[in-house]
């Protein structure tokens, strides 16, 4: 096993730990700090044989015991950051915190009464997808369930002050990437950990899912806009490194998703199109499930905000030898207003 890499940030008195994770980016980014009470962890990574020995070598290296850790902090929901922290707080007894809106999505995701893993098949499919494609859903789906398991008793961090380990921040939430994703903003190092509201280099995936937020473009950019007020000198990211160029980084995500509007509006001007066939003219069909994934949810999140402008509408055909309508995207013009 490659050993886990870890970096003390002194100035910040944080320290960065690189968790193995599966798929391109390879790395999440927890973070770590000692206070007078214990250790905080923030977001402790997926969970796997391997994350879980990664963790005992940090501590051992670092010489911390896991009955040092009190608190475990979580931006959001997804695998890669919440997956651990079960699994962390049988060992430690540590409370784990996270939003209310991020722990019911949790249950949404991942929960006994969840019923994502059927649906979202069958929504992909009404969109175009392929049955190539769609077959592979479920259990690409169910496939997550090990990283999440055993589940956290939660409590919840409400907007406003938050006190932990010795430091205070500022907890901003906001939706998008993920509902109820936080970040922890520390006004007197002028420093937040943004988890992946706001990634160097990488556009954080935005995705319209059935049952979850309904317009997830606007719910990132109000996002950003209210993470861009805030004065950074530097960010702590859940994946790649930290950045001082946070404020640059959100204007160009910005312009990034306007140039993507555009570009799919001009796409559906020249003839209706499915949220696939956008998708795949954008993203072709050159990767795994779990990038297409991804990538349609991505596509029908840039649709919807089109519909939502009013610059696009959503209308449903039924072809030959199919009981099932299908869903394509329109220009609105003067003969469709």
């Amino acid at each position: 096993m490659k050993l886990p890499e870890w970096t003390f940030h002194e100035e910040e008195e944080l320290t960065r730990v690189k968790i193995s994770m599966s798929g391109p980016l390879r790395w999440v980014n927890s973070y770590l700090w000692r206070g007078e009470k214990g250790v905080v962890i923030v977001d402790p990574g997926p969970r796997s044989n391997q994350t879980e020995e990664e963790w005992h070598v940090v501590w051992n290296a670092l010489s911390i015991t896991p009955q040092e850790i009190t608190d475990i902090v979580l931006t959001h929901h997804h695998p890669d950051h919440y997956g651990l922290a079960g699994w962390m707080q049988e060992q430690t007894g540590a409370s784990v915190w996270m939003s209310r809106r991020a722990h019911q999505e949790a249950e949404f995701m991942w929960g006994r009464e969840a019923e994502i893993n059927h649906v979202l098949p069958v929504y992909f499919r009404s969109h175009g997808m392929t049955e190539i494609w769609t077959e592979q859903l479920l259990p690409h789906l169910e496939s997550f369930d090990p990283q999440v398991s055993p589940t956290p008793l939660v409590q919840y961090v409400e907007e406003g002050a938050f006190e932990v380990g010795g430091r205070t921040f500022q907890v901003i939430e906001t939706s998008g990437h993920a509902p109820g994703h936080l970040s922890f903003y520390e006004a007197d190092r002028e420093l937040i950990l943004c988890g992946d509201a706001v990634l160097p280099q990488i556009s954080p995936n935005i995705s319209l899912l059935p049952g979850s937020d309904p317009e997830p473009l606007l719910s990132f950019m109000q996002g950003l806009d209210e993470l861009g007020a805030l004065s950074v000198r530097k960010a702590f990211p859940g994946h790649r490194h930290p950045m001082r160029s946070f404020h640059e980084r959100i204007s160009s995500l910005k312009i990034h998703h306007e140039e993507r509007l555009n570009q799919i509006e001009k796409m559906i001007g020249e003839q209706p199109q499915s949220a696939f066939e956008v998708c795949t003219a954008l993203f072709g069909q050159k990767f795994g499930i779990h990038q297409m994934r991804f990538a349609m949810a991505e596509s029908l999140a840039h649709l919807q905000e089109l519909v939502r402008q009013g610059r696009a509408d959503l209308t449903s055909i039924t072809e030959q030898g199919s009981k099932h309508p299908l869903y394509v995207y329109v220009i609105k013009t003067k003969d469709n207003p």
